[in-house]
């Protein structure tokens, strides 16, 4: 892998926002070619330059339709002047390499979830970024919904009482088997696949002092990735979150939290599309509301937001803190299953 390796720390080339960042995508994942460059497209701060693929013919689709170029090396990208950011949907075993690929060649970094299950590898890549001044992002886009905002503030405004209980599920109906999540040597399964989400939901609401008490894996002998697992986390103050998901279940994506006086409740928590107006439930008591939200782009959000890292990343570096803590839950949730 010949890469430059860019040894001084990285100094956005326009500080005023006024030219969109130049932006390369390694790897013409599923997920860039539905969701993610249709939402760089949206986004006036950004800039789509290229893409590139160990596959000449999906590189060429890719420039085809998005309206870029087509690269057939991932270093050969990253040598690219003309590429500021790297947007990284590689399957999860080579996250960890290309990002910090990426950051060594002193490009700022927006990397699939799960960047890794491995918390010291996490804290490697976050204090890299840092010390060259580079923006590093997990493309959790759930969180930039405004859905999630309008649940945080009817639990701060005292809506359910005392929070005592979150319960979090995503589970998807099997799919082909050549699909890379029932990929062992990918770093497929569940964990990384989808209960990932849950968990990252859980520290939205919980706060980072989460700790795992407990956690099992359910592991699919034919193809060797876990199908199907479930963790129990507590907080220091003893509230819990239940986290539950699957990858041959029916399909079921939501969250909900349980409080002394009322329970608040998400419906496509984690995905809804831009066009959807998620609802949001509440009960206290024996009143019962339903409350239609906007709909929002969570993706376009995204990568407004990461935009918004890139031209400042020392003020957006708890995005890094973020992701670390992030590997840091799912360690010890992969630890505790495999006890």
């Amino acid at each position: 892998m010949a890469v430059r390796d860019s040894s001084e720390p990285h100094r956005a080339h326009d500080r005023t926002g006024t030219r969109p960042i130049g932006v390369g995508v390694l790897g013409a994942a599923d997920i860039a070619w539905r969701n993610a460059l249709p939402a760089v497209q949206r986004c006036d701060e950004l800039r789509l330059v290229a893409v590139a693929s160990r596959s000449a013919g999906k590189a060429g689709r890719f420039a085809d339709r998005f309206g870029c170029e087509a690269v057939d090396s991932y270093s050969r990208l990253l040598e690219r002047d003309d590429v500021e950011a790297v947007y990284v949907p590689l399957p999860n075993a080579l996250h960890e390499e290309w990002a910090e690929a990426a950051l060594r060649a002193g490009k700022h970094v927006l990397v699939e979830k799960s960047l890794t299950v491995d918390a010291e590898a996490a804290r490697r890549l976050a204090g890299l970024a840092e010390a060259r001044g580079l923006a590093f992002m997990e493309n959790f886009t759930f969180l930039c919904h405004p859905q999630h905002d309008e649940v945080r503030k009817l639990v701060a405004d005292g809506a359910i009482g005392t929070p005592q209980t979150f319960t979090a599920s995503l589970g998807i109906p099997r799919g082909g088997g050549d699909l890379i999540r029932y990929r062992p040597e990918l770093a497929g399964g569940t964990l990384r696949e989808n209960g990932c989400y849950p968990l990252r939901a859980a520290l939205l609401h919980l706060g980072d002092d989460l700790r795992v008490l407990g956690a099992h894996l359910r592991t699919d002998p034919a193809t060797g990735v876990d199908v199907a697992g479930s963790a129990l986390l507590a907080d220091g103050a003893g509230l819990t979150a239940q986290c539950d998901f699957g990858l041959e279940h029916s399909y079921r994506n939501t969250y909900a939290l349980w409080g002394s006086e009322g329970r608040v409740e998400l419906d496509w928590a984690f995905n809804p599309r831009p066009e959807t107006r998620p609802v949001l439930r509440l009960q206290r008591g024996d009143v019962r509301e339903e409350r239609v939200l906007a709909a929002a782009d969570q993706f376009q959000l995204t990568f407004a937001a990461f935009a918004a890292a890139c031209r400042e990343p020392v003020a957006h570096r708890h995005h890094a803190q973020d992701a670390v803590r992030q590997a840091t839950v799912m360690e010890a949730v992969l630890r505790a299953a495999t006890r």
